[in-house]
């Protein structure tokens, strides 16, 4: 056989594993040595061929693609540094368990160490930020070449959707010639005559029922806390979950401190439920986390945004903290978790609610209602931020988006500003609402392409709420929205920099670090620009007067629209800083009658 049918018959294989598996979507860049899989993908009915300019975004963009489908999706790259530009969404996967597919083509080992344009060392490019690494023999077109290409695609799948859930890389070498030529085309049904015939693999994840002993581990402690709180930080578990959480914290007569990426703030099962969304401004102030010490924490999902939740708990290290982490990841930062519980969030929520059910709750009634009666008092406060015709800040900004969000949305969040707003300021709504950012590793970039990556594997609108950094660090991302007929509407906060360092304390060191250039580094570009530039819709609001028909708008359009929010930065400072202060004095004001 020759070396052109040799890669095609490998390739085919391998995609009709990859499509077996579950693979339904494959994001591609274009490039010569990844010709002979992108050609049999091509040729392969059911799977879907996302092409990219840039491998960056796409590899951001399947990342936002796997986290709104909850499966695998596969990225394609060519040789040489393309590969590399995989790394930061790699990354973001492994930290966040998203299940991808990395594939990058490779130079034949004779070519490598030899001067070889387009090549660099890609075995284990991605170190340690993947679950696993293999690397293929060139085809030589054998029957079991064939075999293992389909094997090893089922094995990839099966790795990368196990628990914990993540990236794995495999690296797929091909010699010239790459192109199908013109003899016949490798079908699946010849493929599948070699034998073996493909199918999924399982890999064990954690029990669908919590053992025994685990539940018995936290039930120990929570029967006699009286001042007792469940919390939960980022997580995507759907509504089942969000039911068992609100369920556990009734049965134990807790309050429930919901990060806005815990999916809890928004649904059927927020009413009556026993909610905190605005604690990282109760939390802010001293004297009230002084005063509500817990005595006992069970925390689902990954650690909240807020850190004043994070000093809270290590102002009180006595506090016996249980961590419910099903993918033994160990999220515990701050190093005071006495358990570390293996087990799947909603069957132990469940669990520990039936067993609590059965007593009176073991918190004091009047704890919870501390907690619940300073949340109303900091949503007043919040709810009160701005004016119609006031210049927009962010604390009104976030309210008027969530008001405008529809049952099924999905809002995007941004890191840096955006995220810590949204977790600050989001009120509690019983519209279903889906929250999704980049918790892994944090980063500000491919936000704009994992949004729209998002977009394509979710049935109902998308919103991004972004800052202009982090737009600018994405901006080729929008090419995506037109050329996949996309809608995404791009809320973005344009203060001219990076506002989140205005309130660090390097901020107060001025002209001595060379602040303004080289930590708020203003760019004065108009934004107006890049959506014309991109073929999106554009909208500018300056007043929530403005916002909610421009909202409104963009929503309604038949493809993307950037809405920009010009916002002054240091008034954002301000505005925050007198909202934490109100908080603060509302906590300490004298009792309000019911």
């Amino acid at each position: 056989m020759s070396t052109g049918s040799a890669n095609q018959v490998f390739a085919t294989s391998f995609v009709e594993g990859l499509l077996c598996a579950g693979v339904t979507d494959l994001c591609a860049c274009p490039g010569s040595r990844s010709t002979p899989v992108v050609a049999a993908a091509v040729a392969t009915p059911g799977l879907r061929l996302w092409s990219h300019l840039d491998e960056r975004a796409a590899a951001y963009f399947a990342l936002g693609l796997a986290k709104a489908r909850h499966g695998p999706v596969a990225i394609l790259s060519t040789s040489g540094t393309a590969a590399a530009n995989f790394l930061p969404a790699v990354a973001e996967a492994w930290h966040a368990r998203v299940p991808l597919v990395v594939l990058t083509a490779d130079r034949p080992p004779e070519l490598r160490g030899w001067g070889a344009g387009q090549t660099l060392d890609q075995v284990k490019l991605f170190g340690s930020h993947v679950r696993w690494f293999a690397e293929t023999p060139p085809p030589e077109g054998t029957t079991p070449d064939a075999r293992y290409a389909r094997a090893l695609a089922s094995r990839a799948v099966a790795v990368a959707r196990g628990r914990p859930a993540g990236p794995v890389h495999l690296n797929l070498p091909f010699r010239e010639p790459l192109a199908p030529g013109d003899g016949p085309v490798a079908t699946r049904d010849a493929v599948a005559a070699l034998g073996r015939p493909a199918g999924p693999m399982c890999l064990a994840g954690a029990p669908p029922e919590p053992d025994p002993a685990c539940v018995e581990r936290l039930l120990g402690p929570a029967r006699v806390a009286r001042h007792g709180v469940l919390a939960c930080g980022p997580l995507d578990a759907g509504p089942a979950f969000a039911e068992a959480a609100v369920r556990l914290a009734r049965a134990a007569g807790w309050p429930l401190l919901a990060d806005a990426l815990s999916n809890l703030r928004g649904g059927p099962h927020t009413k009556e439920a026993p909610l905190v969304a605005g604690f990282d401004a109760l939390l802010r102030d001293e004297a009230f986390a002084a005063g509500h010490a817990p005595d006992f924490v069970i925390r689902f999902g990954d650690p909240p945004t807020s850190k004043a939740w994070r000093l809270w708990l290590e102002r009180h290290p006595e506090v016996h903290l249980g961590v419910v982490d099903p993918d033994d990841g160990w999220a515990d930062p701050s190093h005071l978790a006495a358990h570390v519980v293996r087990a799947e969030p909603t069957a132990l929520a469940r669990a520990l609610a039936e067993r609590l059910e059965r007593s009176a709750p073991p918190g004091a009634p009047a704890w919870r209602r501390a907690f619940l009666d300073a949340e109303r008092a900091a949503q007043e406060i919040f709810e009160a931020s701005g004016s119609e015709a006031s210049p927009l800040l962010e604390p009104r900004l976030v309210r008027e988006i969530a008001a405008a969000l529809p049952d099924g949305a999905t809002l995007y969040v941004s890191n840096s500003m955006p995220v810590r707003d949204v977790d600050s300021f989001l009120p509690i709504s019983a519209r279903r609402l889906r929250m999704l950012g980049q918790r892994g590793v944090n980063g500000i970039d491919g936000i704009v392409s994992a949004a729209l990556g998002a977009s394509a594997g979710s049935p109902g609108p998308v919103v991004c709420l972004i800052g202009d950094l982090a737009l600018l660090h994405d901006l080729g991302g929008l090419l995506a929205a037109r050329r996949h007929e996309l809608r995404v509407t791009f809320v973005v906060v344009n203060n001219d920099g990076g506002g989140i360092f205005s309130y660090l304390p390097v901020a107060d060191l001025g002209a001595r670090v060379a602040f303004t250039e080289q930590f708020t580094t203003p760019h004065g570009l108009a934004l107006r620009s890049a959506a014309q530039l991109f073929g999106l819709g554009y909208e500018r609001a300056g007043t929530a007067a403005e916002l909610r028909p421009a909202l409104a708008a963009a929503l309604e359009a038949p493809g993307s629209t950037l809405l920009e929010v010009p916002l002054d930065r240091m008034a954002s400072v301000a505005e925050h800083r007198a909202l934490w202060q109100r908080v603060g004095a509302a906590l300490r004001a004298p009792e309000r009658p019911a």
